[in-house]
């Protein structure tokens, strides 16, 4: 890497390994570097090393390549003490670019006012933000290549970290490339980005003695050879190590300074800037602290724009030791290397700490985050004001879509407050935050922050152990009790306004209770929200009807999700993800699944796992009742991979039942009986009702599609018995076709008819399109009348919804046609017979493509007729057909018929396939069969 005269470190863009700028060593990493910035298009490129190894320095080499090839150059540095502050690392990109900005469409612009809190609006996911940034990015580059370079890149704060590496995976087609430094040994959200690394490694020996030797000639062999023995290719330490041994610092043996044997290299060279740093006078060591502490020494456009950084002053002492370098483009005092900056930070007593930390939360008065991050350090006993300020910064971080900053400035806004209530409230929104995040463990150390105070049951602190005992662990009763108290307190002590609080405990009560599908449960809980009249959100309303008997409350609820999801730009996740779940038991989901499938990668991309994997859920179980089961079982795995790897145990029970019940559907019956039985041996004995009905419905499907009719009606009366539908059972009105088709192949002809009237009379097919088309379906299929059967019939196979239930719709057209063989002759029964196969076989369902074949085969047809095939030919058709099979062209048929060639091929091309042909040859014999088909 190359360096000047005047050395600087890796965060102030200064260099290290070189010597009057002569790169020493370094060629495959200039080789690797020149090609990247060669390479035609976009990309990314991170170079990962430990401190001091010239990581800057290489980045400076790029910036040399890109300007030699006319890129504009953006740089960027992490800060230690920004790393907190959301998207404070993005602005330093973003800053110079405020111009183009200005030339972005409404909504983009939109987005940027959000982030840099100079607009209101919802927070922009990762996904948003980051389309956003790219097409500011290529905006930018259209004029000119761009050339993004992050140094420090760990210290990135999250929020900008996320955006960062979700731009960086999609450069490809643009005139952008981007560089990244990071440290090793310091986690980083770079670390899962997923982008190409570089690793930048220690000099071979035989460099490091080049550059030694070359930077400090003359040196005493002992010290020589002292010194190249610690710093182990370390180029930082090859040049800062010489002075402090040659100086004989503390009066040692210069072999004794590094009788520490067992130090990280890095801590040593610490301890070489804490002896300069310590020699200072206490003015300038505490100017040095403020600089620290608010992150002096980026070095960037943004920063040296920033009027409200801190600017170090009468400093001329720290730059005369080497700790300070001057930004030659304004003069200002830098920090020469991280190292020097944190050391600063490490030697300060914390007294002196946190008054330098109140001094900057003075300098940034006007900015609330930063204020608010300064305050928070600097604060030792309660203080109500500091802890409103901090609660104010977490609201504008959550509104500008940092969350993480958000959990820790309402932690320590809880810790600072002067009241057990506050404090409790306080803590109970850090919970909720994090636990829409997925962040159990979080949530679990925010849990035992706010028992530890004694507030064990304080509704905040039944919220997050709430989410936790049922997430993790399945624990529905022991939560269940918790917050019925939890509500019920609040009631009585009187709350008259709607109240956040009360809402999360609502929505979380409803939860528990749609997992638990307790009938008493449900009864005192429509008692306990009764009584808390207004108090319950419309929204909670709805998730109330729908979540819990929705064949007894589900009326008018799918008009009031359409209507609740008319205002999606003001929904949070949160809210979209439960009112999903209204539309699911309602069978409308399909309409919102385009929006769900755009949104779960966003809400995977920014951490909020609960609500990824409810959504994912949500989309698989649509992906079931759509016949998109190829697709299901791929959705499945990926919500597998979530909750296993986060240990979210319902969710992961409840991805396996959905799975166990598309292997029933497909007649995979030993995979549908395993999973089965690994999710009732779990969710039985803890009371988890929704999957235990899941796993009687896996059980009646397998045992459906293997024809196995009398234990599918023991198990489908496991769910709800025949002429009533058991209340607040999930499954019992989703499974009435199955309870009513095995009754009717076991000889209970009479409880088929009693429970497919029930339905009639619950209004089922009033609540939702798939109950309408299972209900009408059973009346046909039960009724002895055959005018009332084919009516029915009629009714379900013409509704609008019936082609997004393919597989009930096969399931009626079989059983139909079954009954037309017997009644009206196979003739007639053909149509519905074909119908279905085709449809089985499409959704790979074998057994029951099998069964519709051998009804077809008994109707009189032995080939592999299709329902194309059976499609009435136009008289034109026909009677081009037969010309054709007689071996006439298509100029000769057209001149017959009086029709051009073109328009002969055209009614062929209509013609094959309705007859199931691919050519000319096959027209004779399909043309004889359908003549024989229609003649018997």
């Amino acid at each position: 890497m190359h360096g000047r005269e005047s050395v600087r470190g890796e965060g102030s863009g200064g260099t290290v390994e070189s010597v009057f700028g002569t790169i020493i060593g370094r060629e495959s990493e200039q080789e690797a570097l020149s090609a990247f910035v060669a390479a035609p298009g976009g990309r990314a490129l991170v170079l990962r090393g430990d401190a001091g190894v010239g990581k800057s320095a290489l980045l400076d080499h790029v910036v040399e390549l890109a300007t030699a090839e006319n890129h504009r150059v953006i740089r960027a540095a992490g800060v230690e003490a920004e790393s907190e502050l959301p998207f404070a690392g993005l602005h330093q990109f973003l800053y110079p670019l405020l111009t183009s900005i200005d030339r972005l469409d409404d909504a983009h612009r939109g987005v940027f006012d959000v982030v840099f809190g100079r607009g209101g609006g919802a927070p922009p996911s990762v996904m948003t933000l980051g389309i956003a940034v790219l097409d500011l990015l290529s905006l930018a580059a259209s004029q000119q290549p761009l050339l993004l370079v992050l140094d420090d890149g760990q210290w990135l704060d999250t929020s900008s970290t996320e955006v960062c590496g979700f731009v960086g995976r999609r450069l490809t087609g643009s005139s952008v490339k981007f560089v990244v430094g990071l440290r090793s040994g310091v986690p980083s959200g770079f670390d899962t980005a997923a982008l190409p690394e570089l690793p930048v490694t220690t000099l071979s020996e035989k460099v490091a003695e080049r550059l030694l030797d070359m930077r400090h000639p003359g040196l005493d062999p002992q010290i020589r050879r002292l010194v190249l023995d610690e710093a182990q290719g370390n180029p930082l330490a090859l040049l800062e190590l010489p002075p402090y041994v040659h100086g004989g610092l503390a009066g040692r043996n210069p072999e004794k300074l590094f009788g520490y044997t067992g130090i990280p290299l890095p801590l040593r060279l610490q301890q070489v800037y804490g002896a300069r740093i310590k020699s200072l006078g206490e003015l300038v060591r505490a100017e040095l602290l403020r600089g620290a502490l608010d992150g002096v020494g980026a070095g960037t456009a943004a920063d040296r724009t920033r009027s409200t950084r801190y600017r170090m002053r009468d400093a001329d002492e720290a730059a005369a030791c080497g700790l300070l370098d001057i930004d030659p483009l304004n003069g200002d005092f830098v920090f020469r290397h991280p190292l020097v900056r944190s050391t600063v930070v490490q030697v300060a007593t914390p007294n002196e700490r946190r008054a330098a930390h109140a001094a900057l939360a003075q300098v940034h008065r006007d900015d609330v985050e930063r204020r608010a991050t300064h305050l928070a350090a600097s604060a030792i006993d309660p203080d109500e004001q500091v802890a409103a300020t901090l609660e104010a910064a977490a609201d504008s971080a959550t509104r500008r879509g940092g969350a993480v900053a958000a959990v820790a400035w309402l932690t320590r806004a809880a810790e600072l407050s002067e009241s057990r209530e506050e404090r409790s409230r306080r803590l109970g929104s850090a919970t909720h935050v994090a636990a829409q995040a997925g962040q159990l463990d979080q949530v679990r150390q925010l849990v035992r922050s706010d028992t530890g105070s004694g507030n064990n049951d304080s509704p905040a602190s039944v919220v997050a152990s709430g989410y936790v005992a049922s997430l993790e662990d399945g624990d529905l009763r022991s939560s269940q009790r918790q917050v019925f108290a939890a509500i019920e307190s609040m009631r009585d002590v009187g709350v008259r306004e709607p109240n956040e609080v009360l809402t999360r405990l609502v929505d979380l009560l409803l939860g528990i209770n749609l997992y638990a599908s307790d009938e008493d449960a449900w009864e005192r809980t429509h008692e306990l929200l009764d009584s808390l009249g207004d108090l319950v959100s419309s929204r909670s309303r709805v998730y109330q009807d729908a979540w819990g008997d929705v064949g007894r409350r589900g009326a008018g609820v799918g008009e009031r999700v359409e209507r609740a999801f008319a205002g999606l730009p003001d929904l949070e996740p949160w809210d979209v993800a439960r009112l999903s779940v209204a539309a699911y038991h309602v069978d409308t989901l399909s309409r919102y699944r385009p929006y769900l499938q755009r949104t779960v990668d966003r809400e995977v991309e920014t951490g909020a796992l609960v609500n990824a994997t409810t959504m994912l859920l949500l989309i698989m179980m649509d992906q079931i009742t759509a016949g998109e089961w190829d697709e299901a079982e791929r959705t499945g795995q990926r919500c597998l991979e979530l909750t296993t790897t986060h240990r979210h145990t319902l969710f992961l029970l409840h991805t396996q039942a959905q799975l166990g019940l598309v292997a029933a559907l497909r007649g995979r019956i030993n995979r549908a009986r395993e999973l089965q039985a690994t999710v009732d041996a779990w969710a039985r004995p803890r009371g988890v009702g929704l999957l235990t009905q899941i796993t009687d419905a896996i059980g009646t499907t397998a045992a459906l599609a293997e024809g196995d009719y009398e234990a599918a009606y023991l198990h489908a009366i496991g769910i709800t018995p025949p002429g009533t539908f058991t209340p607040y059972a999930h499954q019992a009105p989703r499974t009435l076709l199955d309870l009513v088709e095995a009754a009717l192949h076991t000889g209970r002809a009479q409880q088929a008819r009693t429970h497919a009237l029930a339905a009639q009379r619950a209004g089922l097919p009033h609540i939702s399109p798939r109950l309408a088309l299972t209900t009408y379906g059973a009346l046909a299929i039960t009724t002895t009348d055959l005018t009332e059967a084919d009516h029915m019939f009629h009714r379900a196979e013409t509704h609008p919804a019936a082609p997004h239930f393919p597989y009930e719709l096969a399931r009626i057209r079989l059983a139909h046609g079954i009954r037309q063989r017997h009644t009206q002759g196979p003739k007639t029964a053909r149509r519905f017979l074909i119908q279905a196969m085709e449809t089985f076989e499409r959704l790979g369902a074998p057994t029951w493509t099998e069964r519709a074949r051998a009804e077809l085969k008994a109707s009189g047809l032995t080939t592999h007729t299709t329902s194309a095939q059976l499609a009435e030919l136009t008289w034109q058709e026909r009677r081009i057909a037969d010309l054709a099979a007689s071996g006439l062209t298509n100029k000769e048929i057209g001149e017959r018929m009086h029709l051009s060639p073109r328009t002969v091929s055209s009614h062929l091309y209509r013609v094959f396939p309705k007859l199931g042909i691919t050519s000319r040859a096959a027209l004779r014999d399909a043309l004889g069969k359908i003549s024989g088909d229609q003649n018997v």
